[in-house]
């Protein structure tokens, strides 16, 4: 495999089908926007994990997107790690690449820097946001932290909210190619889901995952049931090498994977790292603040300030300027 065609997957979701089982996935890559979401922090590699194992998730759940959609996954918990939030932006043209941003909030004292990431997970949920625009009523789905890992978490949320049977399996950590200046973050990962049925199998009676929760085999009718273990048994035997590449491309991998399970490819979606943040938007944010509110976040050189969780942008203004007596003021004039 040649560097170009190395580059050429890099950024890039995949989407799929297997014809012979009723499938449908996505095949991610992610190094230049991964590494972009990243260096707009200094976390600890254990938090770094856990956004990098997270923008993946997004990337491959947010392919589906429709223009200029607004895909948000989180994670709330009590543990160390107190929050991870991601937002995809679907493309705002047709060609043009989706957008990704990430941020992470967590407890330096309680950070346990040697320990498996998702341990600095505590007791918490794991929440879906689909914003479809303006004169639309967000989507919002929620279920409670499961598993060992955030994938496990993505799967239950869409066996449990959605009654789609969902597998992930994902690749990700520091990489450094000769000639580099340093490691770079890269990530890999392979996303089926079972086709979605008008009537879902699954009774009323709760599921076999932990807690009760919905699982696949929940969801499944046995016809059903036999297509989805054969496809995961196949991606069982997938390398972490493969998933991250740059040595397999992602068509080669299905071909090697699935290939008695037909599978069908489309067209590859791009990714880059993009923020909304702007002053106007935080200008916007301050409007349901009084005079008074205001006063309480002006600095002693007369000045508000705030910066961008996501990407780190500085923004200063005018005290009267902000608030909604400033609207109300301007709008008198």
């Amino acid at each position: 495999m040649t560097l170009g065609s190395q580059i050429a997957w890099d950024d890039t979701v995949l989407p799929f089908t297997l014809d012979a089982s009723d499938i449908r996935g996505r095949v991610a890559r992610l190094d230049g926007v991964l590494d972009d979401v990243l260096k707009q922090h200094d976390y600890p590699p254990v938090i770094e994990a856990l956004v990098a194992e997270m923008a993946l998730l997004t990337a491959l759940i947010g392919q589906t997107m429709k223009l200029r959609w607004k895909l948000s996954l989180q994670v709330r918990s009590s543990g160390a790690a107190r929050l991870i939030a991601t937002d995809y932006y679907g493309p705002t043209e047709d060609g043009q690449p989706a957008r990704m941003r990430a941020y992470a909030g967590y407890d330096a004292d309680l950070l346990d820097a040697d320990a498996d990431p998702f341990s600095q997970v505590g007791d918490g949920y794991f929440a879906i946001l689909i914003d479809q625009g303006s004169g639309t009523t967000p989507y919002q789905g929620i279920t409670p932290l499961s598993g060992t890992n955030l994938s496990a978490c993505a799967e239950t949320y869409f066996a449990q909210s959605e009654q789609i049977p969902t597998r992930f399996a994902l690749s990700y950590g520091l990489n450094q190619n000769a000639g580099d200046d340093g490691a770079r973050w890269r990530a890999g990962g392979v996303m089926l889901q079972h086709m979605p049925k008008s009537s879902p199998f699954a009774g009323d009676e709760g599921g076999s995952g932990e807690n009760g929760l919905l699982a696949a085999e929940d969801i499944l009718n046995e016809d059903e049931g036999e297509n989805w273990r054969r496809a995961n048994l196949l991606l069982d035997t997938v390398d972490d090498i493969e998933l991250i590449g740059p040595t397999v491309q992602p068509t080669d991998l299905l071909v090697r994977l699935f290939h008695e399970e037909a599978p069908r490819v489309y067209d590859a979606q791009p990714i880059t790292f993009g923020c909304t943040c702007s002053a106007e938007r935080v200008r916007q944010s301050l409007s349901i603040y009084s005079a008074k509110d205001i006063g309480t976040m002006t600095t002693d050189d007369n000045t508000v300030t705030a910066d961008c969780q996501f990407c780190g942008a500085h923004y200063e203004f005018a005290p009267e300027t902000l608030g909604f007596e400033a609207e109300s003021s301007d709008g008198d004039a």
